[in-house]
């Protein structure tokens, strides 16, 4: 009987010991902030402060979260980052946490949240018109969030039950109404741990006010990477990718258009490369369409085969570079990305050879173009054709003396003069008629003669 009581003395005194063992001490606090869409900037941004609190040797990562959601690939992305972290995650919700930021939320060990604060609501919708995703994304969804509640101790119903509307819950949700909880009905379902005013007083009430804090801040590097992962931004890229390379086609030799081109290029994907989307193949789709664009235009007579495969090389490479895959799989690549990907390529690349068909009767105009262009009148008794030509060559016909892409060079009546088409692609040897005259160029069509 002594000998029982002993040992349970020596556990008694014991156990604090061992208790405080296992608890290491907190001297230092690592923070960030994911308060803007769930997107690859976001993403990138959440993989470097993870990577940085990790060379800190931080002993806690405390997420202030007030997000609407975003794509569910990147929303994957930093959920995993979470559960593999070596460093214990906590998130504060300040105020809002919906849809993908529920499922990042809920990856956390530990959540609490501000006054007036929700989590919840995450069917994934289509991003067109709001409309809930095909049920393949619903299911990825369901999973994702059932396993994550499986792995940080929380009712994987009620987590499956954010996403689908169907699931009932007795006491908690009714079919047709997917859960969205307040700060108290988070609290009653183990889905909050504790109400704070802000983050400083989430710190003092976990007793850690004397922690080192260190609040992440992006890099200015970043932050320009950030920039260029910009829809509207890679929208622009494209823009001057395909105008540049247009206008270079059109007027060879001016170099200003093909380095713009090449530039934007760089610009464009080379941010989609360092945050995992474009990958080299892409880069690869997107240069053979090139070669096989300038084989169509400067080695193949006519426009056919190679130059079809080129436009669509071109365009899939730069569509493909704002999407996410493995290995050629784009089975959960969401709707709303591709849609946004697909509209963005193809309402820049319409753009651009707008501008570039309104842009080119008038660029020998310019003052910008003074130094490539002739700065005085050459007679043609030198051999040389006027500056300006006569509103006499109106109705003229002639032939097309190299060929027309749209711009080149025509012969009417045993003279060379500059023209261009309305846009269409002529080659040499076929007929043509002066409908207009441009400055230093004619502008033509094609003869029936």
């Amino acid at each position: 009987m002594k000998t029982i009581h002993f040992l349970l003395l020596a556990l008694f005194l014991v156990s604090p010991m061992i208790l405080l063992a296992q608890e290491p001490e907190i001297e230092s606090i690592f923070s960030f902030k994911i308060d803007k869409d769930i997107d690859p900037a976001m993403n990138r941004r959440v993989k470097l402060a993870l990577e940085k609190a990790q060379k800190e040797e931080a002993d806690l990562i405390i997420i202030e979260m007030d997000t609407y959601g975003g794509a569910v690939n990147d929303a994957d992305d930093i959920r995993t980052m979470i559960l593999e972290s070596p460093i214990p995650v906590y998130v504060f919700i300040n105020k809002d946490a919906a849809s993908a930021g529920a499922l990042i939320s809920i990856a956390c060990d530990k959540i609490y949240m501000a006054p007036g604060g929700s989590i919840g609501a995450a069917t994934v919708v289509n991003g067109v018109d709001g409309a809930a995703a095909p049920d393949k994304y619903q299911s990825y969804m369901r999973s994702m969030m059932r396993s994550t509640a499986e792995a940080k101790g929380r009712d994987p119903k009620i987590a499956e039950a954010m996403v689908d509307e169907k699931i009932e819950i007795e006491g908690i949700s009714e079919a047709g109404s997917v859960i969205t909880f307040s700060v108290s009905e988070a609290e009653k379902y183990g889905f909050c741990d504790g109400e704070y005013k802000s983050i400083n007083d989430l710190i003092s009430g976990l007793g850690l006010a004397d922690s080192e804090l260190t609040v992440y801040e992006t890099e200015l590097v970043e932050q320009i990477i950030a920039f260029f992962l910009n829809p509207a931004i890679s929208g622009f890229l494209i823009l001057i990718i395909i105008g540049g390379i247009y206008f270079e086609l059109q007027t060879p030799g001016v170099g200003f258009p093909i380095l713009a081109s090449i530039i934007s290029v760089i610009l464009y994907f080379t941010p989609y490369y360092l945050n995992g989307l474009a990958e080299n193949w892409e880069i690869i789709v997107f240069i053979i369409g090139i070669v096989l664009l300038a084989l169509e235009l400067f080695v193949i007579p006519g426009f056919g085969v190679f130059g079809i495969l080129g436009i669509i090389c071109i365009l899939a490479g730069l569509v493909l570079g704002m999407l996410p895959n493995q290995n050629f799989d784009f089975d959960f690549v969401p709707a709303a990305d591709l849609f946004a990907a697909l509209l963005t390529v193809i309402l820049a690349a319409i753009a651009s050879v707008g501008i570039v068909f309104w842009l080119t009767p008038k660029v020998n105009e310019w003052k910008a173009f003074s130094a490539i262009s002739l700065a005085e009148t050459q007679q043609r008794q030198a051999g040389y054709t006027s500056s300006f030509y006569s509103d006499s060559l109106l109705g003229k016909t002639g032939k097309v003396h190299s060929r027309l892409r749209p711009s080149g060079k025509v012969e009417i009546e045993g003279e060379i003069y500059d023209a261009f088409s309305r846009g269409e692609f002529v080659d040499k040897g076929e007929s043509i008629i002066v409908i207009s005259t441009e400055g230093t160029s004619l502008k033509v069509k094609k003869s029936e003669a």
